[in-house]
């Protein structure tokens, strides 16, 4: 018996930067919901790792969805972090918050992203936080996003439902979702992860180290299961 997806009745956006996490949500999405169901929306907030955009730009050309790029720089004006500052050594201190955290991103980025997403009647929004691999970061918990879910609805009296596929994933176990999903060479060689900024990875930043050691523990684990 064949059962219809209840989503592929629904438009879903993603909030899309060009990683490795966002990619894998997009793909995700796209097998959901249906491609001409999914868009994607993009931030600039003064990101050092500028790059991101430009791969999230080619990437969503690629696939023929339809890209949103929203300039939320006016961050800039109000806190200071490694991520915007492109002269700030990249760090974390005594098991502290990694110098790379952005004060208010993921809530600004949430708003945003809702704010469109009712302008055009879409109710589902997808992001790729993760409490299992995060640094720490507080606004990629499960608890945030569902307060967050709450005060939206609540703020634009609209029925939003935010989707974090990858909250309860590790790195490797989100390279092997994008295994199943059949785009693991997609997702390696056309994603960006570096805070540095460096094609293809500096190797040494915090979400380099993420990516790789996932990618290492996956591909393991994989090559152990086919033996």
């Amino acid at each position: 018996m064949n059962i219809s997806n209840p989503n592929r009745n629904r438009k879903a956006v993603v909030i899309f930067s060009g990683g490795q996490d966002s990619t894998t949500c997009l793909f995700q999405a796209i097998a959901d919901y249906g491609k001409e169901n999914v868009e994607a929306i993009t931030f600039q907030y003064g990101q050092r790792h500028a790059i991101e955009l430009e791969k999230a730009r080619w990437i969503a050309q690629d696939l023929g969805i339809k890209q949103t790029l929203m300039d939320t720089s006016v961050i800039n004006a109000i806190t200071h972090n490694a991520l915007m500052d492109k002269q700030a050594k990249i760090e974390q201190k005594n098991n502290k918050l990694p110098n790379t955290f952005v004060d208010g991103r993921n809530a600004l980025f949430l708003l945003y992203a809702a704010i469109y997403a009712k302008g055009q009647g879409i109710q589902d929004i997808i992001t790729g936080v993760c409490e299992t691999d995060f640094s720490g970061y507080p606004d990629c918990r499960d608890v945030f996003i569902k307060s967050m879910n709450v005060t939206l609805n609540l703020a634009m009296d609209y029925a939003f439902t935010i989707k974090t596929p990858l909250m309860y994933l590790t790195k490797a176990q989100t390279w092997q979702l994008a295994d199943e999903l059949g785009v693991l060479d997609y997702v390696r060689t056309h994603t960006h992860t570096c805070y540095e900024g460096i094609e293809g990875g500096c190797g040494q930043c915090p979400s380099c180290r993420l990516r790789n050691q996932g990618l290492s523990e996956y591909l393991a684990q994989k090559g152990s299961n086919n033996v």
